[in-house]
């Protein structure tokens, strides 16, 4: 008989406060996604444990594997099924899906990720799914963590329901066992809190010198700018006030972050900055003031995009993404655009392939919904080992005032991105 599926929440709980977020929706809003074949996925999972949908087509290699080497160790059978987001949103749909392949594969614990923030277990004949569910959630640190984290969920949760029988002769050995359980649970929670705070404290470390750089390059622009406020109009006056306004944002929010996706709301007012400066110089030299739109892709440093490009990731598919000018032509010409770098334990990888940990500092310039689909995609590991940050689950909700990526209304704030090309999955 199918135990009850977990009802679907947002995966917050020591994963990410605003998002992992629901992959960004395609732009058109009739398109459907076809659920996975069920003879695809049974075949997968008896092959290996582990089926990925074949439209997720960019999630690092290594991060399968690590599903992969979970299930063979686990001591009760442990599957994982990973969807998009928009194949995994309802309890029905989820139970339609898996109840047929649980049939043909058998007993165990399916950990099934929609997107990321749809995260459900269910199982043919493990009764507490729920318990399982929130073990996990509470052990993981990314999608990641959390997917190979439901096999020592599923041993705490049977050990936590087994109910031993015996007289009054078996009552000190029960005792002791109990003493040892417990001393073995509290030193394990022990271990994991301190791996995943001092994950976060480097996490944090790397994301704040990524900001700071940003916003030390965005104060430079303004200082370079020569203007007399006392000749200019009220509106080039009123742009660059903002510019002003958005940069002492950003500089003094970059002194409170605690927190890994706190990082978002510097470059949220970076990414404001940015546009306003923009603004100025138009009106300064007589130009129409350009509409808003999503800053470069390839770096947000360089300011508001002026169009789209085609472009694809090493190994990845063609989208349309965002560009500057400059690394517009160098796209069309076959060059290399200019990439925004991070270092990463101690390699240099562009920003966008760095880990979920830098997914709020994308997410502040270009909005959280469309993030949560490019790092779904791209960074499942490190992410999904984290495009939403420090963990990349979370509510599926829009982070900025409107907007839309591909087509270049940027609206007031981050924006709705819905459709970023090859990202949605």
């Amino acid at each position: 008989m199918l135990r009850r599926l977990v009802t679907p929440t947002v995966l917050a709980a020591g994963l990410a406060t605003g998002m992992v977020t629901a992959v960004a929706v395609p732009a058109a809003a009739d398109t459907q996604i076809e659920p996975p074949q069920t003879q695809d996925i049974v075949a997968e999972l008896e092959n290996d444990g582990v089926f990925v949908d074949p439209s997720i087509d960019v999630i690092p290699d290594a991060d399968e594997a690590a599903l992969e080497a979970a299930s063979a160790g686990a001591d009760t059978p442990v599957y994982y099924v990973v969807l998009p987001s928009e194949a995994a949103t309802s309890e029905a749909g989820v139970n339609a899906l898996m109840e047929p392949v649980m049939a043909e594969v058998g007993d165990g614990a399916y950990g099934v990720l929609g997107g990321s923030d749809h995260f459900y277990v269910t199982s043919p004949n493990l009764d507490d799914t729920e318990a399982i569910r929130e073990i996990a959630l509470n052990e993981g640190v990314n999608p990641i963590d959390t997917l190979a984290a439901v096999p020592e969920a599923v041993r705490t949760s049977e050990t936590a329901s087994e109910t031993p029988a015996g007289g009054g002769g078996s009552a000190l050995v029960l005792l002791a066992v109990l003493v040892l359980v417990a001393a073995a649970g509290g030193w394990y929670v022990y271990n994991s809190r301190k791996k995943r705070e001092a994950e976060k404290a480097k996490q944090l470390q790397e994301i704040k010198q990524m900001a700071t750089e940003d916003v030390v390059r965005l104060g430079e622009d303004v200082a370079r700018l020569e203007i007399d406020l006392s000749a200019v109009d009220d509106a080039t006056r009123e742009d660059y006030s903002r510019a002003m306004d958005s940069y002492d944002q950003a500089k003094s929010l970059l002194d409170t972050i605690q927190e890994p996706e706190q990082v978002k709301m510097v470059t949220g007012a970076l990414e404001d900055g940015r546009y306003y400066m923009t603004a100025t110089r138009a009106r300064m030299n007589g130009d129409p003031v350009p509409a808003r739109r999503g800053p470069c892709f390839f770096n947000p440093q360089h300011g508001p995009s002026s169009e789209d490009v085609t472009w694809a990731p090493p190994g990845g598919s063609p989208r349309s993404v965002t560009a500057c000018p400059v690394c517009a032509q160098a796209v069309r010409t076959g060059g290399q655009p200019d990439v925004r770098m991070v270092e990463v334990d101690g390699e240099r990888r562009p920003y966008y392939d760095a880990g979920p940990a830098y997914s709020p500092y994308a997410g502040g310039y270009f909005g959280m919904n469309m993030m949560s689909g490019m790092f779904m995609g791209m960074m499942m590991g490190s992410m999904m080992g984290s495009m939403m940050g420090g963990g990349m689950m979370g509510a599926g909700e829009d982070m900025g005032d409107g907007g839309d990526l591909g087509g270049g209304d940027f609206g007031d704030g981050g924006g709705d991105f819905g459709d970023f090309g090859g990202f949605d999955f």
